[in-house]
């Protein structure tokens, strides 16, 4: 097994220690990050007398003074500290069989610029998760920006294989490779979402930046549903050197699939300006099993585009339409400026920020309601519009072809 680097934020050894000096007496038999050392190391921690929370049974007992709770010596506080980052050590352990380092060669450069002055998007070694034994990978779009026509994969077992890029969600930021000629690869266990807690411990991990083993960053689950209820919210470092990688539990299962993310945008590669700061995001993937088979069929699955632009109505409820792109599913719909957009699928639509999060839980190509008073006719206009994808941006370059490798 190669070697694990451990990356321990400041600010999370100092909210940590907070934590086990102020709650330790209380809280430690319940702290699953702990709970899982004790169970894979068999070393027990210091036990200290808890303060008694229940005021009735104080009354009934007659007694006048509550115990203090007892403050550990630093030797305590070390070794509880050592036991949790053991515990975080173990649960990369478990799932490191099931990553697979991702290489591209060549591309078309399709967006320039560089991410806070370490790479070009889309470039260098990236990491992926094995997700079925017979080789299907999950990994982030976003390692494939400059869209490689040559992808190999390096797994578990040391082997380096071509891969081929099956389907793709730019609604969730994530695609779907295959290997061949593997089986009984390793998997990991995976979480169902409806498990996930806010405020339990989560771990990222990836490849990147010419490593050739995994880095970790610790944080907490800070929100679930986001971004059109299809992604959970990490503090924990979420930046080029993982996207692609799990985001996993103290017990070394995967919550999800790390991506660049921004709920105001589905732009190509929107999201990477937030890296490593705290906001982060990760796609669950238990229980998606509809959504694995239309990625391998080699479905793209876009994000679903109007085509207004509007402002909130300074005359009252609605969205006041000043612009209506040509050619999209606005103009199709007859939608002219001056229109006031009042719902979108029977949801009250007052400001920008609204339409967009109400799009963000839509696919191009489903049909949604809208309801409109017309500026021609002044009445409302309810009727049903098939969104379509966003347009290409000017002088993006066409995908590239794959070469036949023999």
């Amino acid at each position: 097994m190669k070697k694990i680097n451990f990356q321990f934020r400041t600010i999370h050894t100092s909210c940590l220690l907070s934590l086990l000096t102020f709650g330790f007496c209380v809280s430690v038999a319940s702290d699953a990050s702990v709970a899982s050392a004790t169970r894979q190391t068999g070393e027990q921690l210091p036990s200290v007398a808890a303060q008694d929370s229940d005021p009735q049974a104080v009354a009934e007992s007659g007694a006048t003074d509550q115990p203090a709770a007892k403050s550990l010596s630093q030797e305590e506080l070390f070794r509880a500290m050592s036991l949790t980052s053991r515990a975080f050590r173990q649960a990369a352990k478990k799932i490191e069989p099931a990553l697979v380092m991702i290489e591209s060669y060549g591309g078309v450069g399709a967006v320039q610029g560089r991410i806070g002055g370490i790479r070009k998007q889309g470039e260098g070694n990236t990491t992926g998760i094995m997700i079925s034994p017979d080789g299907y990978i999950l990994t982030s779009t976003f390692n494939f920006i400059q869209q490689p026509p040559v992808i190999t994969v390096r797994t578990s077992d040391g082997q380096q294989r071509f891969a081929k890029l099956l389907g793709r969600d730019d609604t969730r930021k994530i695609c779907l490779l295959k290997v061949d000629g593997v089986s009984d690869m390793p998997v990991p266990e995976m979480v169902d979402p409806k498990e996930v807690v806010v405020g339990q411990w989560a771990v990222s991990m990836g490849v990147g930046y010419g490593d050739t083993s995994p880095a970790l960053s610790m944080g907490i689950i800070s929100a679930k549903n986001r971004i059109g209820g299809r992604a959970i919210q990490t503090d924990a470092n979420i930046s080029p050197a993982n996207y692609g990688g799990p985001l996993i539990d103290v017990e070394g299962r995967m919550l999800g699939i790390c991506v660049p993310m921004n709920p105001q945008s589905q732009a190509v590669g929107a999201g990477v300006e937030w890296y490593d700061s705290g906001i982060g995001f990760a796609i669950p993937i238990a229980g998606a099993e509809d959504l694995i088979e239309r990625l391998k069929k080699g479905e793209r699955i876009s994000p679903a585009f109007l085509g207004i632009q509007a402002i909130a109505n300074p005359q009252g409820k609605g969205l006041f339409i000043n612009r209506v792109v040509q050619r999209t599913p606005a103009s199709d719909a007859k939608l002219v400026r001056e229109d006031i957009l009042l719902k979108f699928n029977g949801e009250e639509v007052n400001d920008m920020l609204r339409l967009r999060q109400l799009l963000n839980r839509i696919e191009a190509g489903e049909t949604v309601e809208l309801t409109v008073i017309r500026s021609e006719t002044k009445k409302e206009d309810t009727f049903e519009v098939t969104l379509g994808t966003p347009p290409k941006p000017k002088g993006a370059p066409n995908p590239l072809e794959p070469p036949e490798i023999r």
